[in-house]
Parts: C-alpha cells; sequence; structure tokens
C-alpha cells in the first residue's frame, strides 16, 4: 500500500501540471530570497557603517578597507544562509499550492470520483508553517546530534516521519472530512501513515530532491487516504478507490 502511494506520487512530479506548481513556487521562493538578501544588507549597511565612525573617530581611510571586509564577510555568511534556506522556504511556498497538487491526483488518478474541497486558506498556511518548522527543527536535531554516531540519522526519520505524516494525511483526509474526522482517522491508521511518513522523510533527505518534498507528500498521501478509506468501512463514506497510474 505505502509502496504503491509513493511510487503513484513519485511519478506524477514528473507530469506538466506538477512541473507547473513546482516552477511557481520555486520562482515566487527566489523572489522571497532575493528580497531577503537585500533587505538583511541594507540593515547591516544601517547598522555597521555608524559604529566604524564611533569606533574610529575621523574614520580614518584604512577603515573604508576594513568596512568591505566586514561586508564581504557578511554577504558570504549571508549567501551561506540563504542557501540552507531554500529548502524550507520552498517548503513555505509550495504549501501554499497543496490544494491545486491534490486535485490534480484527484482528477487525474480518480477520474470517476468527486474531487474533494480545498483546504481553507488559513488551515494551508498553517499547514505550510507547521512544514517549514519541521525542515528547520529536523535540520537543527540532525545537526546537533551527528556527534553522536548512530542516533542522528535514527532521531531524524523518527521524529520528521511522525510529523510529516500526521500534517500530510490530515490535509488529504480534510478535502474529503472534516478535522475532527480525518485526526480519527489518522489516530487509527497511526502505523501505516508514520511508516509512510518514513518515506517522506527520506525524501526530505535527498539535497536538492528535497525541494519537491511538500508536493511528493501531498500527492502521496492523496493516494493513501483513498486507499486506506477504501479498505476501511468505518471510513469508507466517500467510497475512494485507487486507479494505479501508470
Amino acid at each position: 500500500m505505502i509502496v504503491e502511494a509513493a511510487r503513484a506520487a513519485f511519478f506524477r512530479l514528473f507530469t506538466p501540471e506538477f512541473r507547473t506548481v513546482f516552477l511557481k513556487s520555486l520562482g515566487l521562493t527566489l523572489l522571497a530570497l532575493v528580497g531577503l538578501w537585500f533587505g538583511l544588507k541594507e540593515i547591516f549597511d544601517w547598522l555597521a557603517l555608524p559604529w566604524i565612525d564611533v569606533l574610529l573617530p575621523g574614520f580614518p581611510s584604512w577603515a573604508g578597507w576594513l568596512a568591505f571586509v566586514a561586508a564581504l564577510l557578511a554577504g558570504i555568511g549571508l549567501a551561506l544562509g540563504l542557501a540552507l534556506l531554500i529548502a524550507p522556504v520552498t517548503a513555505v511556498i509550495a504549501g501554499l499550492f497543496l490544494d491545486d497538487v491534490a486535485e490534480v491526483v484527484e482528477r487525474t488518478d480518480y477520474p470517476g470520483e468527486a474531487p474533494g474541497k480545498p483546504v481553507p486558506i488559513l488551515t494551508g498556511l498553517i499547514l505550510s508553517m507547521k512544514f517549514f518548522g519541521v525542515v528547520v527543527l529536523g535540520n537543527i536535531v540532525a545537526l546537533f546530534l551527528l556527534l553522536i554516531p548512530g542516533i542522528n540519522i535514527a532521531a531524524f526519520f523518527l521524529v520528521n516521519g511522525y510529523l510529516l505524516g500526521r500534517e500530510f494525511f490530515e490535509f488529504a483526509a480534510m478535502r474529503f472530512r472534516s478535522e475532527a474526522e480525518a485526526k480519527a482517522m489518522r489516530r487509527k491508521h497511526s502505523g501505516t501513515i508514520f511508516l509512510a511518513g518514513l518515506v517522506i522523510a527520506g525524501f526530505l533527505a535527498v539535497p536538492l530532491l528535497n525541494l519537491l518534498t511538500p508536493l511528493f507528500a501531498a500527492a502521496m498521501m492523496v493516494h493513501l487516504h483513498k486507499m486506506l478509506s477504501t479498505g476501511d468501512p468505518e471510513f469508507s463514506a466517500s467510497g475512494v478507490t485507487l486507479r494505479r497510474a501508470a
């Protein structure tokens, strides 16, 4: 079940509809990072230059070189920081398009079924912020645990597997169910959803490919929700079935 859902989601990533969503989210990410770059640079110039004049009265000629070196180092540090932010910022922005992803999967892989209803904007924004937090927290935890061999990798997958599985499954389920029912279904199938979350965590751990994690996770959980709904009489009201993707 999990393998089938992951396979269907992975191959869906390379379709024109998904490429459009990804390019939109990546474009907005780059615009956001460029804006952040210029904003932080202006703040640095505003804060740093007056201090040079205070510490070095008269601002001697060689102080200009000091300001240049400081600005250069700050620029390098800022560039590295923004590079690390590409994945989490992309996650936040891609979170705004999760309903588009779910709609594509539902329309193309389940053409005979009624599509789900979009998640409310506020709920979608909260989900994208939660995913941002998961990405940042997961990477920080992994960084700090690098000094403990054997534990860092396990901690990364366990924490991210649980959080990613929970959030994205509830997103997929809430397109067809109330929030309370989605949470109840997630608790009943917590083991399966956790294992699916581990697959998403593995996807997240691959550099560059992790930019597609929100799209992959949303698509995978749409499929998983369909499968679980079909096999569980308690939650089969939507009458969903999986049509195997080519």
